[in-house]
């Protein structure tokens, strides 16, 4: 009697090129790697995080993130959700805001419970401005119109967000007050100095502003017609 031999999956590395089929299979297979993304088809398995430059900066966020989420009905939240954005990228950003897709959004979940399409809000934790977040994958989120991106990057304490306007990413510039206002998802206030320094109580008492502001209820009416 012959046997088949198992067919041994190769491991997943940094700088692999693969499909998303390939990525997904070695992903899957190597349960001990926690964050792994394919960006324009290369693979990027991520280093330990460390506490002070990523942990605790995206704790911020999803804290701010999670206190809108609750406030408005219809939009769903994520933190670290694999998006299988298209056949050469399959991020795993630190947040997302999404929209289902009869509320307008782009995105949705599979029957195997990923995100497909575009997110409308993605945020990212970058090292640095050298990183892919401002590299290759902005220009992935652009082209399959992630309609607005946020990147904090840590050595540099700087925040930029992007909005999505016919076709290239135009930085947000903070008001008078130093808020910048969300165009997506109304209500959504940032305080970015206050963010920046760690002072998470007024990134919300700001956010309340917004989650108190017409906009935000006209908002969350839209968001509640059937």
């Amino acid at each position: 009697m012959s046997v088949t031999p198992s067919i041994k999956v190769p491991p997943l590395e940094s700088g692999d090129r693969l499909t998303r089929q390939e990525f997904e299979r070695r992903y899957d297979a190597a349960p001990r790697i926690k964050k792994a993304e394919l960006i324009e088809g290369v693979v990027y398995v991520a280093s330990p995080l460390r506490f002070t430059n990523h942990a605790e900066p995206h704790s911020s966020i999803i804290t701010w993130l999670g206190v809108y989420r609750a406030a408005t009905p219809g939009v769903r939240l994520g933190d670290n959700p694999t998006v299988r954005l298209d056949l050469d990228n399959e991020p795993q950003p630190d947040a997302l805001l999404r929209l289902e897709p009869e509320a307008g959004g782009k995105s949705r979940i599979t029957e195997d419970d990923y995100v497909e399409g575009a997110p409308e809000l993605i945020v990212e934790i970058a090292a640095s401005t050298a990183a892919y977040d401002l590299n290759d994958k902005l220009r992935a989120y652009r082209r399959n119109e992630v309609q607005e991106y946020l990147v904090w990057q840590r050595y540099e304490n700087r925040l930029d967000w992007f909005s999505l306007q016919e076709g290239v990413y135009i930085p947000f510039t903070p008001d008078e007050t130093g808020i910048i206002r969300s165009q997506i998802f109304p209500g959504l206030w940032l305080a970015v100095s206050a963010l920046l320094n760690g002072d998470l109580a007024t990134v919300l008492s700001e956010l309340q502003k917004g989650l108190a502001s017409g906009e935000h209820q006209e908002f969350c009416d839209r968001l509640r017609k059937p």
